[in-house]
């Protein structure tokens, strides 16, 4: 069986990966069919290159994506697109789906700073809260009856 996979290039403690379509039975770094993409995890963002006609040949000859690999073409948005065909789409439907998705794409970066900007503002916040919830939780001691 087929399986699109990640080959180890690169220096040492610096690695690059090949997409490639390889026989399950061989090893990691060993003989493969053919290159059909690449991946730089250290570039920021990370750079995903994948010759998508390729790939759909080898997933449509009956090729599994191993879970990184699919993974990645998730984040290049062939997976949504490939999944969107094998369910039948019409082309209009699926060109309509990738370009809204290629669009939120383009925002994500905002989005996640925002996201972290939220968080840090809820933990700047929480231990205020916490001392708030502990003095109410400890009841006062009445003043002692004046005599």
């Amino acid at each position: 069986m087929v399986r699109l996979r990640l080959r180890r290039e690169g220096k040492k403690k610096h690695p690059i990966y090949k997409v490639v379509a390889a026989d399950m039975r061989s090893p990691r770094n060993g003989r493969f069919i053919e290159a059909v993409g690449h991946y730089d995890p250290h570039a920021i963002p990370a750079k995903i290159l994948v010759k998508e006609d390729r790939v759909e040949y080898w997933l449509k000859k009956g090729a599994q994506p191993s879970d990184t690999v699919r993974s990645l073409l998730r984040r290049t948005g062939f997976w949504l697109r490939w999944t969107l065909i094998r369910q039948g789409k019409d082309e209009t439907v699926v060109k309509a789906v990738t370009e809204r998705w290629q669009m939120q794409q383009v925002d994500r970066p905002k989005r996640e700073s925002d996201r972290r900007a939220r968080r840090a503002e809820r933990k700047k916040k929480k231990p205020k809260n916490a001392e708030k919830k502990e003095a109410a939780a400890t009841p006062e001691q009445p003043a002692p009856p004046a005599a």
